[in-house]
């Protein structure tokens, strides 16, 4: 295994392994405007989401690997403190990347990118109409983690208005995971696209208490066909099969494992263990 101290390598190649090893991210699209009510509209992928109550969004614009520069973003939130943090989906993904670009202070953004910029309601930078949800913020603290380049910032924005597109909310009022269509960054120029095809559900332990992997019989755990989230399925239920359900049960043909294994494909994790402890 390569091990690396951050100290010895040069800061572009740390970026490098830091960013293509912790993804995918989430997009910030943060709009801003300046104390003359110039707006700014960039892209960040260190963000995420850190409290409920209160509501608390935090994104992270660095300081220029190259220069050491502060982004417009940042200098704009020290000046007027509030960002509307909006969400990127693969409708708006070749617009948010064009509105990356160094353009100088004076350009906007929205114009470049073709994006339309909509006033909020309680803050003062403009939202972005396209995107399918917008987080009005103010600015509750900036934390500056360096004054050299790569340096990340802490904008810590508390949510005070959220403006939700309907046509990405399910019968039931909630956002469909599927209908938003999310994007967000890997490392390099990859981006990651949360569609159908990327998407699947693990049930949360929210309620039960499984029993664990170190509770399964050693011979089971350690198998050469059974894989680490075969037993993590198979120690997530409260408790085993009683004997008659194991005597009753009707397995399928085949090597006990592999059967197994079949059965926690489909998430039959009960049917599992009757096969396994037949």
């Amino acid at each position: 295994m390569l091990t690396i101290d951050p100290q010895d390598i040069e800061i572009p190649k740390l970026h490098h392994y830091l960013l293509s090893a912790v993804g995918p991210r989430p997009i910030a699209f943060a709009s801003t405007i300046d104390k003359t009510g110039t707006p700014n509209l960039s892209p960040f992928s260190f963000f995420n989401v850190f409290s409920a109550n209160p509501p608390i969004l935090v994104f992270s614009p660095a300081r220029s690997g190259r220069t050491g520069a502060t982004k417009n973003t940042l200098d704009n939130v020290k000046e007027v403190k509030e960002v509307v943090i909006n969400v990127v989906n693969y409708d708006i993904v070749q617009q948010m990347s064009l509105s990356s670009s160094p353009y100088d202070k004076n350009v906007d953004e929205f114009v470049k990118s073709g994006l339309t910029p909509i006033p909020s309601e309680k803050i003062e930078p403009f939202r972005v109409k396209e995107s399918p949800v917008q987080f009005e913020c103010k600015v509750n603290e900036i934390i500056e983690l360096g004054q050299n380049g790569g340096a990340g910032n802490l904008v810590i924005c508390e949510v005070v208005n959220i403006h939700i597109n309907e046509a990405v909310l399910d019968e039931k009022g909630m956002i469909d995971q599927q209908k938003i269509d999310l994007v967000s960054r890997m490392g390099g120029n990859w981006y990651c696209r949360a569609d159908k095809n990327s998407m699947f559900e693990i049930e949360k332990p929210i309620t039960t208490i499984g029993i664990g992997v170190d509770q399964i019989p050693k011979e089971i755990r350690n198998s050469s066909i059974l894989t680490g989230n075969d037993l993590g399925l198979l120690g997530s239920v409260e408790s085993l099969p009683n004997q008659e359900e194991i005597n009753n049960f009707k397995a399928p043909e085949g090597e006990k494992h592999k059967v197994a294994q079949e059965l926690l494909n489909r998430n039959e994790v009960m049917n599992a263990w009757k096969v396994l402890l037949k």
